[in-house]
């Protein structure tokens, strides 16, 4: 049993850590000055309220969902 443990531990660990870097690599990306600048153009109230509140990373993570959701949504071919 103690073999399978060690024998299981490092490429669980390693898998893990690779997802960890996946999760984590939107959060390093910096917010630039353009993308801020649209932000505060045609942020809703509620994204305004959330940059007021937890800052500028969750309003932003926030405004990009709902520009993500619109652009997918004007893809969409017309339903007939």
């Amino acid at each position: 049993m103690v073999a399978l443990i060690v024998i299981l531990f490092p490429p669980l660990l390693i898998a893990f850590l690779l997802v960890m870097e996946r999760v984590e690599e939107p959060l390093r990306r910096p917010t630039g000055p353009r993308e801020v600048a649209e932000f505060l153009s045609t942020a809703s109230p509620g994204e305004v309220d959330t940059l007021a509140t937890s800052g500028i990373r969750r309003a932003m993570t926030r405004w990009r969902r709902r520009r993500a959701d619109r652009v997918q949504r004007s893809a969409e071919p017309p339903v007939v």
